[in-house]
C-alpha cells in the first residue's frame, strides 16, 4: 500500500509542510491498525514546529473544520467529511527533541510506529514492531501515567479495541497509580469508557478495570453494589450479577446482529456520538444499582421492591458525572426504570394485546433494547429458585417483544381520531389533566381496533369524561 496514493490528503499535508520547511511524521494508531490489516480514518502527525499553522492551512485547503485542541502544546485537529466518512487529522508539535524524543514521550510502544511523511522512511522503534507482533501493550516509560493520567484508562481501551494484552509491569504501574485517574477531565474519561463499551470485549475489560481499582474511581455509584447478597433466584451478589449481565449480553448480541435491521438499530447514535449498543452495555452495569437502597428481609425472603425507581435516581447521578448528553441520560434512566417490564409480561402464558401495546407505548423506540437487556438479565440469574422452564418462557416473551417492535415500526402510523381541540369544541369539555387520560385511552382502543371511526372515538371520550366526572 502506498500511503500517498491511497490517501491523497497525506500528499497535500506533505506539500504544505515542505513549503514551510517543516518535518511531518505519521505516527501511532493509524499505522498500528494498518499493520493489523485494518484501515482507519484517524491520522496523527508529529510536526517539527508550528503545527497549528500547518493544521489551519490544511483545513483551508481541504475545506475541513479546524479544532484547536491545546494551544500551549501546539495541538489541533482537522475534520473533513468525505464519502460518508469523518476523516480526522491531528497535528501536534514534537513532544521532545526531534522525532526520537517525541516517540519517547508517547504512551505505549505499539503507538510509537512512525513513518516520515515525505520519504516514507520507517522510524519506528524496534520494540514497537516486536510488541505489535507479540500483541502486547507496554508503557514507553514509567512516567507515562504521570505525564497524562488518562493513559491509565487508555491502556484498557486499547486492549478492548485490539485484543492485545497489557504486560505485567505496565499493569502493576497502573494499579499503583490508579488514584491519578481523578485528574483528567471527565469528558476525556467518558470517551475512553465508551471506546471500551463499543467493543465485543467490554465485559472482560470492565472486569479488569474493576480489578485494578479504576472503575469505581470513575463511577463511584457502582460501589454500593459490591457484596450485596440477593435472594434464591440469584447465584451472585448484585455487582457480580451486573457484570454477568454484561457478559451474557456480549454472548447474545452477535446472534441479533445477523439481522440488518437490528444491526442498524444497535449502531444508531443516541447522543454524544455514542451508539445504542454502548448504552445497553452501560445500562447492564447500572440496572440493579438501586437494589442496595431497597434491600429488605421479609420473612425468609430478600426483597428489593422499587429498586428500578431508586436505580433511576442513582443512574441520573452517574450520567451527570460522566457528562452525558441529556438524551443519553434520559435513555439510561428509562432503561433502568423499565428493565423489569419484560419480566412482568412473562408472568402470563401469553401477554394480552393490550399489555403488549402498553409495553410498546411506554418503552417507545427502546422497546427492543429493553427486551434485550432483560434477556441478558435473565440469563445471568441462575439461583436455586430459577427454573429452566421459566427462563425459557421469559426469553420467548422478550423475543416476542423484539419482533413486535420491528413489526410495529414497519407499519404506517395511524391517523389520530381525536385531539384536545375536539374535546373542547365538540364535547364542550374544559381543559384538564383528564385530557391526557382520555386521549391515551382513545389511542389504545384505536391501536387494538376496538374503535375505528371518529364517531366511536368521540363516544368513548364522552363515556370516559362522564365516568371521571361521576368519580
Amino acid at each position: 500500500m502506498s500511503l500517498r496514493q491511497d490517501f491523497p490528503q497525506l500528499g497535500t499535508i506533505d506539500d504544505l509542510a515542505k513549503a514551510r520547511r517543516r518535518k511531518v511524521y505519521l505516527v501511532g494508531g493509524f499505522l498500528r491498525d494498518l499493520a493489523l490489516g485494518k484501515t482507519g480514518s484517524d491520522f496523527d502527525f508529529a510536526v517539527s514546529s508550528h503545527s497549528l499553522d500547518l493544521a489551519r492551512s490544511f483545513s483551508r485547503r481541504v475545506k475541513g473544520a479546524y479544532v484547536l485542541l491545546d494551544q500551549e502544546r501546539g495541538s489541533a485537529r482537522v475534520v473533513k467529511k468525505e464519502g460518508g466518512v469523518d476523516w480526522t487529522y491531528d497535528f501536534t508539535d514534537f513532544r521532545g527533541k526531534g522525532i526520537s524524543g517525541d516517540l519517547r514521550r508517547r504512551d505505549f510502544t505499539v503507538n510509537t510506529l512512525c513513518v516520515d511523511l515525505s520519504t516514507g522512511k520507517d522510524y519506528s522503534p524496534r520494540l514497537a514492531r516486536k510488541d505489535l507482533k507479540a500483541r502486547i501493550i507496554r508503557m514507553v516509560s514509567p512516567k507515562v501515567f504521570l505525564d497524562d493520567p488518562l493513559r491509565l484508562l487508555r491502556a484498557f481501551s486499547l486492549e478492548a479495541q485490539t485484543g492485545f494484552k497489557i504486560d505485567a509491569k505496565t499493569l502493576a504501574r497502573i494499579k499503583k497509580e490508579a488514584h491519578l485517574i481523578r485528574a483528567p477531565a471527565m469528558e476525556r474519561i467518558r470517551e475512553e469508557i465508551f471506546k471500551i463499551l463499543h467493543t465485543p470485549r467490554a465485559f472482560k475489560t470492565i472486569t479488569a478495570l474493576d480489578r485494578v481499582g479504576l472503575l469505581t474511581r470513575v463511577l463511584p455509584q457502582l460501589c454500593v453494589m459490591h457484596g450485596i447478597k440477593q435472594g434464591g433466584f440469584h447465584h451472585l451478589d448484585v455487582w457480580k450479577h451486573s457484570l454477568e449481565v454484561l457478559s451474557q449480553l456480549e454472548q447474545l448480541l452477535p446472534e441479533f446482529e445477523k439481522d440488518p435491521a437490528i444491526k442498524g438499530y444497535f449502531d444508531e447514535e443516541i447522543g454524544g456520538g455514542h451508539t445504542r449498543i454502548s448504552l445497553i452495555k452501560l445500562a447492564a452495569l447500572l440496572h440493579d444499582v438501586g437494589k442496595p437502597e431497597t434491600r429488605k428481609k421479609e420473612g425468609a425472603r430478600m426483597t428489593f421492591h422499587g429498586h428500578e425507581h431508586a436505580g433511576k435516581a442513582i443512574t441520573r447521578q452517574a450520567a451527570k458525572r460522566l457528562k452525558l448528553s441529556v438524551k443519553e441520560r434520559y435513555w439510561l434512566e428509562n432503561a433502568v426504570r423499565m428493565h423489569l417490564r419484560p419480566g412482568y409480561l412473562s408472568n402470563f402464558k401469553r401477554p394480552t394485546a393490550k399489555a403488549m401495546f402498553r409495553y410498546m407505548r411506554d418503552t417507545k423506540s427502546e422497546a427492543a433494547a429493553i427486551a434485550i437487556l432483560a434477556m441478558g438479565d435473565q440469563r445471568a440469574t441462575r439461583g436455586p429458585l430459577t427454573t429452566a422452564a421459566k427462563a425459557k418462557h421469559h426469553e420467548r416473551i422478550c423475543r416476542m417483544m423484539i419482533e413486535e417492535y420491528f413489526t410495529v415500526k414497519a407499519k404506517p402510523v395511524l391517523p389520530r381520531l381525536l385531539t384536545g381541540h375536539d374535546l373542547i369544541k365538540t364535547l364542550k369539555l374544559k381543559p384538564s389533566p383528564m385530557f391526557a387520560e382520555i386521549l391515551t385511552a382513545v389511542q389504545e382502543a384505536q391501536a387494538l381496533k376496538t374503535i375505528t371511526t371518529r364517531a366511536q372515538a368521540l363516544a368513548l371520550a364522552q363515556d370516559l369524561a362522564t365516568k371521571n366526572h361521576a368519580l
